[in-house]
This record gives C-alpha cells, structure tokens and sequence, in this order.
C-alpha cells in the first residue's frame, strides 16, 4: 500500500482541488482523505507530497513510437521512459509505422513489447486506410477487438472525402472514434513553413493557414452529415479555433487538441533556418499562437497533445526545405503549459484536464484520467515551482530534436506512480520501485 499524503490533490473528474491524501492499495486508488483525516498507523509506503500537486497520471493522445520499423528514432521502451519523466502514465501511439498499425498482428505486437519493456501504458491506434494510402479501409471491428483505441492516417491526410464520409458512417456504427490529420497537400505546394514574412524573407517555400482550415473545414461537414466522433489533431490556426468551437456550438461530436510547441513558439523560431522548429503543420503567427491559448481557456480544445515525433540528428541536420518534421514533447509539455499556469491563462484544474482528464475521456480509457475510488492507480506528482534546465543529458527519448534544448525550465513531473508502484522521482529519499 501507498499514501501520498498531505499535496494539493488536483481531480478534475470529482471537482476535486484540496489539500488531502491518497491512498493506492495494489494497482488502485483505494480513497481520498480530507487533509487531517488520512488513516493512522499506515502501514505501508508514505509519500510527504507537501508543496506538490497530487493529479491523476497524464494522459497523450498522440506520440509516435516509432516501433515498429523505425526503432533507431525511438521504441516502445524509450518512447515510454521519456512519457514517465515527464509525468505521462498513459501514451497513444499513432499508425504510421513500419509495417503499418492496419492488421491486428501489429496491434498486437505493439502491446506484447509494451508489457515487456514499456514503463508507461500504451494504447495503440490503427490506420484508417490500408497502408495510410486513402483507398481501402482496415477492418475496424478486427482492429478495435485486437487493442485499437482509435482510428488515424495521423502523418498522411485522408484525401478523398468519400473515403473520409465512409470511415466516419462505419465507425459511427461501431462509436469508434477517428483522428483526423487536417492538410490539403495541393495547398501546401511542397511547403516547408508557414506562409509569412519569416518564411517569405529566409526563401523558404510557405504553407497557407488555410491548407489546414479547408481540411479541418471539409471533416467538421462530413462529420455533420455521418454523425460520427471526429477528433481534430494538432490544430495550429486561429481559425482552425474557431471552426472548432463552430462545431461544438452545433452539437456536433467534434473535439480538438493542439500542442505545447503551437501556444509557446511562432514561426519566428525557424530564424537561422532551425530545422529543430520544423514540423506539420508548421509553427504560425503570433496571432495563431493567442488564439490556441484562448481555445484551451475557454474549453474550445479539449486536449494537449505532445505530437512526440523523434528523429535521428543526419534527418535534421540538414537543408530545410528537406529536413524531416516533428519535435521531442513528452518531457517538455508539463512546463511549457504550467507557464499558462503562471500566466493566469490556465488554472491548475484546467491544466490536469486537459492533460489528463479530458484525453482519458475522449478515448474512453477506462480507469485513467481520475484519482477516484477503484480507478488505476497512476499518480503523477508536480512541483509548479523547481527550474530546471532542459538538456541532452536530461533527454530519455533516442532522439534529441527539440528546440526546447538548452532552455531554462519551471516546474516537471517530482515523482510518478504507475500500476501502484513508483516508475519515477526526482525526489530525495524516494526511490523507484522496479
């Protein structure tokens, strides 16, 4: 048993923002205790968390793993560590592998080498399409009964609307939700960054907002005429925003996440021609990055995602234009949105929601997202105020492609409780039970 006792214990799903007690008994929270009321004589492990918030384990909803295929850039292993560093309990892994997620044996695969070597839990997500080439769907049903949490072509648009409307149709059917990778590739126009000033001024070929708000724009419209779950991935635009919370104010079952890079940087980042601060969609303007604030305050987005996409440095270190895109997320995104925090555009509860509570529900990941009596015990505890600094030797992922690098930091995951058992801490006396 394990009481992590006497922290600021932050539970979105029971309303829940007091100073009080946990109690985990085996691989569940067994109870709350108001602060002065946890049991006496415990026998078991305690945990001072005075000064840290108690929240339940985070939750993203979009990591590539690269495993199977590209395990070089990252695998089930290191992809997981660096999730529990930065205090994720629970990751999504998109379909874009080597072979692609679109046969069940993947599916299955991917679960097998989690139970052997993952420090975190992993819920894969299968393609939409055969091979992510837009023309014959997976059999959801076989994808969803081998572990599948969700559907994605996530790295590739689904281009044809037809095949777009008919996934929706099926899966409403089965109430299978679909991630949509929202890019018009003939708007693009073989783009490498946002199309503006910055781009316009280093020669580098630039991609309109609107590539990604006609195909946000095209899936909101299907999603109206199949009544199908549709969940919007990594929105970068102001209005994208904004036809996002359209979309909600017409009932329809439209949710949307958007990334820590997207409310922290712009495409000022590429000065110097950074191809650590390339990626897709590509970094907006500072009126984008406001109004991707504004979207998380006011409940438009419901989820951040990390969109941890690992790279070795030779596909990075290189010409621009051909640089892959993606950045390392997972040990980043906790201080990056606690700057929200400090900023006064987020409250505490609003942070855990939408790193946690809301992406566990949107998934309908059973017992993650919640400190409530017989929900998994995943426990991440934060300090708001330790600085750090992000550097190479802090890294866990395989890869080290983030802009982040180098950067000063406020607040991190303390410790971590995954399954019942300490996975992490940085705390002293405190040691990782493995």
């Amino acid at each position: 048993m394990l009481l992590i006792k006497g922290g600021r214990v932050i539970d979105p799903a029971n309303n829940r923002d007091e100073i009080g007690s946990i109690v985990v008994d085996g691989d569940t929270v067994s109870g709350f205790f108001p602060a002065g009321s946890e049991p006496s004589n415990f026998d078991g492990q305690v945990i001072d968390a005075a000064g840290k918030w108690v929240v339940p384990g985070l939750v993203d909803m979009h990591v590539h793993l690269r495993d199977p295929g590209f395990e070089w850039k990252e695998d089930i292993r290191t992809g997981t560590a660096a999730a529990i560093a930065g205090g994720f309990t629970s990751v999504v892994c998109m379909a874009n592998t080597n072979p692609v997620n679109d046969i069940p044996d993947v599916t299955r695969g991917i679960l097998d080498r989690t139970r052997e070597t993952g420090s975190a839990d992993v819920f894969p997500v299968a393609a939409v399409t055969r091979g992510l080439d837009g023309k014959e769907m997976v059999n959801f049903t076989e994808m969803a009964e081998a572990g599948a949490v969700a559907f994605s072509d996530d790295g590739k648009p689904i281009e044809n609307a037809l095949m777009m409307r008919r996934a929706l149709e099926y899966a409403k059917g089965f109430d299978y939700l679909i991630l949509a990778h929202s890019e018009d590739h003939a708007l693009c126009e073989n783009g490498a960054a946002n199309e503006g000033d910055t781009a316009l001024r280093l020669g580098i070929p630039g991609i309109p907002a609107e590539a990604e708000e006609v195909a946000i724009a095209r899936d909101i419209l299907l999603a109206k005429l199949t009544g199908g779950r549709l969940h919007l991935q990594h929105i970068s635009t102001r209005m994208g925003v904004g036809l996002l919370r359209m979309a909600k104010r017409s009932g329809l079952r439209v949710t949307g996440e958007s990334a820590p890079h997207y409310f922290t940087l712009t495409d000022a980042a590429i000065e110097g021609y950074d191809t650590h601060a390339k990626m897709n969609p590509p970094l907006r303007g500072e009126d984008d990055r406001l109004a991707i604030i504004e979207g998380l305050a006011d409940g438009t987005l419901d989820a951040i995602a990390t969109d941890h996409a690992p790279h070795e440095d030779y596909v990075k270190r290189c010409e621009f234009i051909n640089a892959a895109n993606g950045i390392i997320g997972l040990q980043t995104a906790l201080p990056l949105t606690l700057a929200l925090v400090r900023d006064g555009k987020l409250s505490p509860p609003k942070l855990v929601a939408l790193l946690s509570t809301n992406p566990a529900g949107i998934l309908r990941l059973a017992g993650k997202g919640s400190l409530s009596t017989g929900a998994d015990a995943d426990v991440t505890l934060v300090d708001p105020d330790i600085e750090w600094n992000f550097t190479e030797e802090e890294v866990f992922s395989k890869s080290k492609n983030s802009p982040f690098l180098g950067c000063k930091m406020k607040g991190r995951a303390a410790l971590v409780v995954r399954a019942g058992r300490v996975a992490y801490s940085k705390m002293t006396g405190v040691s990782v039970d493995v």
